[in-house]
């Protein structure tokens, strides 16, 4: 009766040892996903703080046009000011 027993703990013991090892496995799997995602989001940061940058420098040139267009207006007399 004692071997029994002890029989059936060892079978739970090496499912349970078989489940974990799987599981162990699953995790591996779940931080390299992890981990190609973190890469992912830091790669879209820098493309968005890049697109900041090409628009604040499209807002700079288009200051410099409305100048120059203002200078030009006021030099042919275009405009009330």
């Amino acid at each position: 009766m004692a071997d029994e027993r002890n029989d059936l703990i060892l079978e739970h013991l090496r499912a349970i040892r078989s489940e974990f090892d799987e599981f162990r496995e699953d995790m591996k799997d779940v931080k390299g996903r992890l981990t190609s995602l973190e890469v992912s989001v830091t790669n879209l940061r820098g493309e968005v703080a890049n697109l900041h940058g090409d628009f604040a420098g499209q807002s700079g040139r288009i200051d410099r046009v409305e100048n120059r267009l203002e200078r030009i207006e006021r030099r042919l007399a275009l405009c009330d000011a």
